[in-house]
Formats: structure tokens, C-alpha cells, sequence
């Protein structure tokens, strides 16, 4: 069911705690996986949608049309944990003027484990009482307490595959020159900073397990959010906004320096980021552009006064966490939607950042830096940024490969260096290349 913002579905939702699954991802679909994964805690959709908003509506947009679902919606939930009852997954495009479509959906199946608690979640329309024939389960029309719900099959992972990688529109000659541009636009006071991206072109076998990339990418990058929806799979460090129980969190991250060779290099590094004005200065536009956004959305906002050092397996990044109390009845794709795009993804002032982004980088950057996510029926929700990532072109898929694009990017300001922003962005790439191979 693919929706507009003013056609939304009434759906009826029931969430029931399960046994323990050694696996959850093996639940997911393996050409098509939905997942959202960090530190062990996992939610994964599977058995088709429910209901979709696919459109190339703004981040309002979207969150207006969820709006409608949850005023209508019929939510059962017996668990009562971020990522029970009625959940939505989504992945919006960086720009609104994207050929890219937004999308949120609806699985009719979600199964989730957090603090080692599993649950199934069960959505449908509510004139569909079919909760027995989907689940395998002897479950009454209308769900009572005891209404039992039985997890699908697990699906045996595919056999091992790697990517075919190569230069994209933009090659890292190219993109030296695109930054020299961006020097040019920040010397001439056209923006502060600009944030800009190149891509990595490639395809993967047909029929290739998506699975296999996202536990390769869960496995190395544990503290990253891991996420797979409508073939964009990525391990995120950025937290673009957490929205729970009436506390709103985020995570800035602008800085960054690759981890040294060994112990005494690596300190180096760090210490070399740390002091760095160049990118103090970058991630100070960061935090302003975070802080501007939530104030009106939130109170008691606060944020640290110095950023923190991130440790990756395979970056150094500067820091800065945000936290404030929700005013207000603003759901976390409103607090999407106020945020989106942010200084560490398009540059300071914005709007001029992303006229120079449409103007240097020769593609269309879809979804990559846009937002990703879930979102639940009360407006609580997880979104990240959309980083470390290859969005798979499903829909253009030959009998013999589907098409990839992977995509990374470095803040620039007066000061940067072409050739260190080139090499940082090859930095940035390795854990979606290194999990593609």
C-alpha cells in the first residue's frame, strides 16, 4: 500500500514478548532486509508492508502523513520498550529536490530485541483480521493479554559474495578540484563551510544475501547504528535526534582524523584532531546548527562545552552529545524535520552550502547524509544520519547484478587542504568497501 501525505491507512497493531532468537537478522529478507541495529539491540521487518509513504515529499510531509496513521491506529502493546507496538522505518533524501524517494514503512511483521527482551509485533489493517494466518497462530480477532504471536521462520544466510567497486561520477582527482572550488565560495563569503561528498560505483551479484552486509557491518562497527531500508545499508556514528519518554538526544560529530598505525601514532592523531582549530572551528558550526534547530522544540537544552574524542575501528572523531527536555507534542520526524540537513552534512549557512553542494558534486546524493530511522505510534523514535553507507538501486537490477552507489564526504572550510579532504573521504569509506569485499 503506497501512500500520499493525505491518504493514510487505519491499521491495527499487537505486540507480544516471544522466546529468545539466537539470530533476529535471519528473519529479515535477504534481498531486501529492513533492520535497525546498535549494540546488540535489533529491530527487523519482514512479511511485506503494512502500509508505505513513498513520495518526494519533505521530512513535514512525511512526519504529517504518520500523524494520520497513529490518530487512526488501533496499538495493543503488552511489551511497553522503545520499538514495540506500531513502528515505522525510514530513510528521507539529503535534498527534497532529489529524484530520490522518501519512504517510511510499515512491516507487517517487526521483531525486536533490547535488554534481552524479544518481542513480535503484528500490523494490519484493522478491517483485516488475519493475525492467524499470518503468524502461524490460533490468535483470537481481538487480542487480549493472552494473545500469543509466533515469530516467522528464520531464513538460512545466502552463500558468501563480494562487490565490484570502481571511480564514480566524481574520481578523487575530481574531487580535489571540487573542494578547490569550495575554498574559492568560501574565500568569496558565500558560505562558512561546505560539505562535500564523492562516489564509489559498483554491483553485486544477483540474488547476493543484503544480510551478509549488514552483520559485517554490525560485527565491526558495534557502536554505530547499523541500518538497512529500501536498499540503502550503512553503519552510522551520527545520531541525528533520539526521541524517548519526553527526552530529546543527540549526537554531533564534525572532525575527523584516521586511527594511527600503532599506539603512539594513534595518540598522535588524537591529539592532533583535538587541538585542531580548523576543525574545531568546523565542529563548533556542527553543534550551533544542532542547537538552533532543537531550541524550539525543546527545553533545559544542553550540550557539552568541549567536544569529546570518538574512537572508531577506523576514525578519530570529534564529539558532542545534546540532550533537552520535548516541548510540546513534536514527534521525533517533527524534530527530523527541524533538523534536517545539518552543518556537519551540508555546511554553514545552509541553504548557500547546499546551492554550492548542487553546483560542485556531478550526482544526485539521494539518500546518503539524509535521514534514517524509526519512528513508533506515541512519536518516540531513533534517526541517524545517513553515512558510512551504499544505497543498492534495486529496481534496476539485471538478471546478473544490481547497481550500488556508496558515497563519502568532508566539512570544508578556509584552511582545508584538497589532497587531506580527498584522503579523509577515503578514510570514510572503508567500512562500507571493506564489508562490500
Amino acid at each position: 500500500m503506497s501512500s500520499s501525505p493525505d491518504d493514510s491507512p487505519r491499521l491495527r497493531s499487537v505486540t507480544r514478548e516471544i522466546d529468545a532468537i539466537d539470530d533476529v537478522l535471519e528473519l529479515a529478507d535477504a534481498a531486501d532486509p529492513i533492520v535497525w541495529s546498535r549494540r546488540g539491540d535489533i529491530l527487523i521487518g519482514t512479511g511485506g508492508p503494512a502500509a508505505t509513504f513513498r513520495g518526494s515529499g519533505s521530512p513535514g510531509d512525511v512526519a504529517r502523513w504518520w500523524r494520520q496513521v497513529t490518530e487512526t491506529a488501533e496499538v495493543d502493546d503488552a511489551v511497553n520498550l522503545p520499538g514495540t507496538g506500531m513502528v515505522a522505518f525510514g530513510a528521507l533524501p539529503f535534498d527534497a529536490r532529489s529524484s530520490s524517494d522518501a519512504v517510511l514503512t510499515v512491516p507487517r511483521l517487526v521483531v525486536g530485541r533490547r535488554g534481552g527482551r524479544t518481542w513480535l509485533t503484528h500490523t494490519s489493517p484493522a478491517d483485516v483480521p488475519d493475525l492467524a494466518s499470518t503468524t502461524s497462530t490460533t490468535a483470537p480477532t481481538e487480542p487480549t493479554e493472552a494473545t500469543e504471536l509466533t515469530a516467522p521462520k528464520p531464513k538460512p544466510y545466502g552463500p558468501h559474495w563480494s562487490a565490484t567497486l570502481g571511480p564514480g561520477a566524481l574520481t578523487p582527482d575530481g574531487y580535489q578540484d571540487a573542494v578547490r572550488a569550495g575554498l574559492d565560495a568560501i574565500a568569496a563569503g558565500e558560505v562558512a563551510k561546505v560539505v562535500l561528498a564523492r562516489d564509489l560505483a559498483g554491483t553485486v551479484p544477483a540474488g547476493a544475501d543484503l544480510r551478509r552486509l549488514v552483520r559485517a557491518l554490525a560485527s565491526s562497527y558495534p557502536d554505530t547504528w547499523t541500518y538497512a531500508i529500501d536498499g540503502l545499508i550503512g553503519a552510522s556514528p551520527e545520531t541525528l535526534v533520539t526521541v524517548s519518554g519526553g527526552t530529546v538526544t543527540a549526537r554531533v560529530l564534525a572532525g575527523t582524523a584516521a586511527r594511527g598505525a600503532d599506539a603512539d601514532a594513534d595518540t598522535a592523531a588524537s591529539v592532533a584532531l583535538a587541538t585542531s582549530t580548523k576543525d574545531l572551528d568546523e565542529h563548533q558550526f556542527a553543534v550551533q546548527s544542532v542547537l538552533g534547530a532543537l531550541r524550539p522544540h525543546t527545553s533545559a537544552l544542553v550540550s557539552e562545552e568541549q567536544p569529546f574524542m570518538l574512537k572508531l575501528p577506523n576514525v578519530w572523531h570529534l564529539a558532542t552529545d545534546v540532550e533537552g527536555t520535548l516541548a510540546g507534542h513534536a514527534s521525533a520526524l517533527d524534530l527530523v524535520s527541524a533538523l534536517h540537513p545539518t552543518a556537519a552534512v551540508a555546511g554553514t549557512p545552509t541553504p548557500a552550502a547546499i546551492g554550492i553542494i548542487a553546483r560542485l558534486e556531478p550526482f544526485d546524493r539521494g539518500r546518503y547524509a539524509g535521514p534514517v530511522g524509526w519512528i513508533d505510534a506515541d512519536g518516540d523514535g531513533e534517526w541517524a544520519i545517513a553515512l558510512r553507507c551504499a544505497q543498492f538501486h534495486l529496481a534496476a537490477s539485471s538478471p546478473a547484478t544490481v547497481p550500488l552507489t556508496a558515497y563519502a564526504g568532508a566539512g570544508i572550510v578556509a584552511g582545508s587542504d584538497p589532497e587531506a579532504e580527498m584522503l579523509e573521504t577515503r578514510v570514510k569509506f572503508r567500512p562500507i568497501v571493506d564489508a562490500l569485499a
